[in-house]
């Protein structure tokens, strides 16, 4: 069958499911973060965080939340750069599955500046947290329009400064490529079923712009980086 990406898919990927607690699991975040250094995909939203930082003060503390945290890898490249630059970053993370939540803290015992929070967004109070910057990375592609409309503007109301959404663009090219990641670096059936599901549940730039209109957001910058993603830095007005 010839390889379509018109459309987002709406195949399930197993880390859809929140209950999911094995060996499987842990092998796939871990491979997950591994492939996203290699790819570039850390820089990505780091470049974004940076563009955010323009506008707030150095010497305050910032509350930096990510949003469908994973391992928290991104967190912990977070907590070094603010080290290095002498930044007092607050950093937490939040997933909805429990056992992802348990393995993300256990990779990050040397990171006294990064806490993890196992709840739904859909559900969770944030009333309580001051978040000047939110990031979404490789998490908006789990769900359907009308939830990415939700998540967006849940977590807009919620920070101060912006968000940093970092996503897959759903292409035929990012799908080969995957696909001879799966064989470069061996990848688990899981991980590697669940990795071509996720480009084709991934983004053109078009449907991007639709839910920034949706939403009404006034000042946003959509970008295109390697490998085959998009950067998408949303700015509070």
């Amino acid at each position: 069958m010839a390889l379509d990406t018109t459309y987002r898919t709406d195949l399930a990927e197993s880390m859809d499911d929140f209950s999911l607690d094995n060996d499987e699991l842990t092998t796939a975040l871990d491979d997950i973060a591994k492939i996203n250094r290699f790819l570039g995909g850390n820089a990505v939203t780091l470049h974004g965080v940076k563009y955010l930082l323009k506008d707030v003060l150095k010497n305050s503390e910032i509350t930096i939340m990510d949003f469908g945290c994973g391992s928290g890898d991104m967190l912990r490249m977070l907590s070094k750069y603010g080290a290095a630059n002498n930044l007092k970053f607050n950093l937490i993370g939040i997933d909805a599955n429990e056992a992802t939540v348990r393995h993300a803290e256990n990779c990050s015992v040397d990171h006294k500046n990064i806490t993890y929070l196992a709840e739904d967004i859909f559900k969770y109070d944030f009333s309580k947290y001051k978040i000047d910057i939110a990031l979404i990375t490789l998490t908006l592609h789990h769900f359907n329009d009308e939830d990415i409309l939700k998540i967006l503007r849940t977590i807009n109301n919620l920070v101060t400064t912006g968000i940093v959404v970092n996503d897959l663009q759903r292409s035929k090219m990012a799908y080969r490529l995957f696909q001879a990641i799966i064989f470069i670096f061996r990848l688990d059936k899981m991980t590697a079923d669940d990795g071509l599901i996720s480009i084709l549940r991934g983004f053109k730039k078009a449907e991007l712009q639709k839910y920034a209109s949706a939403l009404n957001f006034k000042k946003h910058r959509i970008a295109w980086k390697w490998a085959f993603r998009y950067q998408w830095i949303i700015e509070k007005t």
